[in-house]
C-alpha cells in the first residue's frame, strides 16, 4: 500500500488545498448575483447559472478541509486539548467574525438579510445568525463545528484503523444525511415551512456528512489517497456527471434564473460536493508525490489567510462594485465584469488578511511591550 506523509506543517495537506479553492470560488458566487440582480438576457442567466453550479462546492469543501487538518495536526501531536483548541480558534476565526460582523451591520447594513436591525435586540440577533452579510450565514455554520470538535476527535479515536468501524461510520453517516436532505427537501426547499425554517441552512447538521467523512479520510488516508491518486480519472467522471445532474434540475426551473434554487441540501449537489473535494484531494497527492514544495508551500500559506479573505470579500467587492461603477458595466460586458471583479476581490481580500494579521500581530508585541514596563 502507497503511503502519503506529512513531513512537516509548514506545507500543505488536503484541507488547506481545499480551503484555498474553496475560498476562492465562494468569492464568485455574490458577485454573479449582484450582475444578475442588473437584468440580463436569458441566454446570459442560463450560462452564469452553469457558472453558479460550477462553484456550488464551497462550503462541504471547506468544513471537510478543516476537519481534516485539524484531527491530522492533532493526531500527529498525540493529543486533543479542547482548550488549545478554542484558545487557537479564538483569535483565528472569532475574533476577525466578530470584527467584520461589525463593520457589516455598521458600515454596510443594506447587506443585511430577510430583515433588517432596528433596535439592540434585532441587532443582537443579526449578529449572531449570519444575516449580517449575504455570506456570514457560513460562519454561524462553520462555527458550531469549531465548538463541536471534541465529538468528531472521538470519532476518531473510536474508528482508529478499524476499517470496519470506518465503513460503519460512513454507512450510517450517510444513511442519515440521506434522511435529512428528504425531509429538507419535503418541508423545506418550496416547501410549507419555507419561510419559517430557513435557518436550518447554516445548522451543522446540514453539513455534518463532510465533517465525518474529513476525519475519516485523514484516518484512512492509505486506503483513501491511494484510491484517489490511481482513480482521479474515474472521480473526474462522476464529477461531470453530477454537474449535469445538477443543471439538469437547476435549469428545470426556468427563468428567470434564480440561484435560491440551487441549494446545497439536494442529493445531486451532495455528490458534486464529494466528487470536487475528492478531486481537490487527488492534485494535493499529486503534488505531494512530485515533491512539489512551491505548490505546498504556496497553498499553505494562502490557507493560513483563507478564512479572514473570505470574511473580508463582500466588503471589498462592494467597494469594487459601487467605486467603479460596475452596475452600469454589468448591463453590457457581464462576463468581462465578472472576472474582473472577482480577481480583484481576491487579491484585495487575501491582501487585506495578511496585512490586518501584520498589523494585530505587531499590535499586540508592542501591547505586551508595554504591559511590562
Amino acid at each position: 500500500m502507497e503511503k502519503y506523509s506529512y513531513v512537516s506543517f509548514k506545507i500543505a495537506d488536503v484541507g488547506d488545498y481545499l480551503k484555498v479553492f474553496a475560498c476562492t470560488a465562494v468569492m464568485a458566487q455574490p458577485i454573479m448575483a449582484l450582475i444578475m440582480e442588473v437584468g440580463q438576457p436569458f441566454h446570459t442567466q442560463d450560462i452564469f447559472g452553469i457558472m453558479y453550479n460550477f462553484v456550488k462546492y464551497t462550503a462541504p469543501a471547506f468544513i471537510f478541509g478543516i476537519l481534516y487538518t485539524t484531527i491530522r495536526t492533532n493526531d500527529i501531536a498525540g493529543d486533543f486539548s479542547y482548550q488549545k483548541h478554542l484558545r487557537a480558534n479564538w483569535s483565528n476565526l472569532f475574533v476577525p467574525t466578530i470584527w467584520w460582523t461589525l463593520i457589516y451591520l455598521l458600515g454596510l447594513p443594506w447587506l443585511q438579510q430577510i430583515r433588517k436591525f432596528n433596535n439592540f435586540g434585532t441587532f443582537c440577533w443579526q449578529f449572531v445568525n449570519g444575516n449580517a452579510a449575504p455570506h456570514l450565514w457560513y460562519n454561524t455554520m462553520m462555527l458550531q463545528f469549531i465548538i463541536l470538535m471534541p465529538i468528531f476527535w472521538a470519532i476518531s479515536r473510536y474508528v482508529g484503523n478499524n476499517v470496519k468501524r470506518g465503513l460503519l461510520v460512513a454507512a450510517i453517516t450517510f444513511v442519515l444525511y440521506f434522511a435529512w436532505l428528504w425531509f429538507y427537501d419535503f418541508y423545506v426547499f418550496h416547501g410549507p415551512q419555507e419561510k419559517n425554517w430557513y435557518l436550518l441552512d447554516r445548522i451543522f447538521i446540514s453539513f455534518f456528512i463532510y465533517g465525518v467523512y474529513g476525519v475519516l479520510a485523514w484516518q484512512f488516508r492509505d486506503y483513501v489517497n491511494t484510491f484517489l491518486y490511481k482513480f482521479w480519472w474515474l472521480i473526474l467522471v462522476g464529477f461531470v456527471a453530477c454537474f449535469l445532474w445538477t443543471n439538469f434540475e437547476f435549469h428545470g426551473f426556468g427563468h428567470p434564473v434564480l440561484f435560491a434554487n440551487a441549494p446545497y441540501y439536494k442529493p445531486s449537489m451532495t455528490f458534486y460536493c464529494l466528487a470536487v473535494i475528492a478531486l481537490v484531494a487527488a492534485l494535493c497527492l499529486f503534488n505531494i508525490r512530485h515533491n512539489s514544495k512551491t505548490c505546498l508551500k504556496v497553498f499553505h500559506f494562502l490557507a493560513t489567510y483563507a478564512y479572514r479573505a473570505y470574511l473580508s470579500n463582500v466588503f471589498w467587492n462592494q467597494l469594487i462594485w459601487q467605486g467603479l461603477n460596475m452596475n452600469h458595466h454589468a448591463i453590457y460586458h457581464p462576463f468581462l465584469t465578472f472576472f474582473g471583479t472577482w480577481i480583484l476581490t481576491w487579491i484585495l481580500s487575501f491582501t487585506s488578511a495578511y496585512d490586518l494579521h501584520i498589523w494585530w500581530s505587531k499590535a499586540k508585541k508592542f501591547l505586551s511591550m508595554l504591559s511590562l514596563k
